[in-house]
């Protein structure tokens, strides 16, 4: 089993931008698909976007044109740059890696607050 460790998250006004990182260490990213998702405060966990092996993006219609998800297999590393934020942004980022016949793995996630 792998392991994943997010970071790159903070306070950033609202307009303003992020980096999100997921580390891989244990299992190679470039395997299965690999997601952000999020979590606020009294809501459930959704998908913010996905990449999948043969490198093809999905975003939820929310982030669509302000998020894009990337990765580096060199760096065994996920991203997830993040412009125009909102408040409505603010959450618990974390990342996923799902392989066919195996658990999948979760980060710990990474604290992302947006001020207005």
């Amino acid at each position: 089993q792998g392991k994943l460790v997010e970071s790159g998250g903070g306070l950033v006004q609202a307009g303003g931008s992020l980096r999100l990182s997921c580390a891989a260490s244990g299992t190679l990213i470039s395997l299965g698909t690999m997601s952000w998702h999020r979590q606020a405060p009294g809501k459930q966990r959704e998908l913010v976007a996905s990449i999948t092996s043969g490198g093809y993006t999905t975003y939820a219609e929310s982030v669509k044109v302000r998020f894009t998800i990337s990765r580096d297999n060199a760096k065994n590393t996920m991203y997830l740059q993040m412009n125009g934020l909102k408040p409505e942004d603010t959450a618990v980022y974390y990342c996923r890696q799902l392989r066919p016949g195996r658990t999948d793995t979760w980060g710990q996630g990474t604290q992302v607050t947006v001020s207005s």
